[in-house]
């Protein structure tokens, strides 16, 4: 989807040093590239070094930012690559499980309505790194196992372990808070 004449114009202003544009621009989409953050990085000031930094990086690229799919697509295509950085950079070393992964059979019914969205990414940042990043990249972003484990240098039976992990482990802290949440109301 080609970018809006009004995203064009505040890509030209933001080029030419416009600096209410570039005000502009982040308020525009800080928000939502913030819940992109937020579901990598383990708490909100890291997700927020993030923000800034992959704001930083499309102010300095801007010229490289061809107009042939949506601004907010390329942003938060930036915003993902910088949290995947600076996973790399803190050292935190993902926790990859060797064993490969099987699809999950149960159908169990999650309790996902009796949860608000913050909740929600609260329970996947409770994850380990690496199924954590897997999770967001195939389940949020729609990357293939193929395109992950090039993108973050695994193999793609080790993306699929990850991802299998993740939703174990998701599952396990939804029904766990579920149940502490119907405690609560007895």
């Amino acid at each position: 989807m080609p970018i809006s004449p009004y995203e064009q114009d505040l890509i030209q202003k933001c080029y030419d040093g416009d600096r209410t544009a570039y005000r502009e621009l982040y308020t525009r989409f800080a928000g939502e590239l913030m819940a992109v953050a937020m579901r990598y990085m383990k708490t909100k000031q890291e997700a927020e070094d993030v923000l800034q930094d992959a704001f930083i990086k499309a102010y300095k690229n801007l010229a490289s930012f061809n107009q042939q799919s949506a601004l907010k697509t390329w942003l938060t295509r930036i915003v993902i690559n910088t949290a995947l950085n600076a996973l790399r950079k803190e050292h935190q070393k993902y926790q990859w499980n060797i064993m490969e992964a099987e699809e999950v059979h149960d159908t169990t019914s999650l309790p996902l309505e009796s949860f608000h969205y913050t909740e929600l990414i609260a329970f996947i940042q409770q994850l380990p790194d690496g199924c954590r990043t897997v999770f967001n990249l195939y389940a949020l972003e729609g990357y293939s196992h193929k395109e992950i484990a090039d993108m973050i240098n695994i193999s793609m039976g080790t993306s699929k372990s990850q991802y299998f992990r993740a939703k174990q482990l998701l599952q396990e802290i939804i029904l766990s808070e579920d149940a502490k949440t119907k405690r609560k109301a007895i």
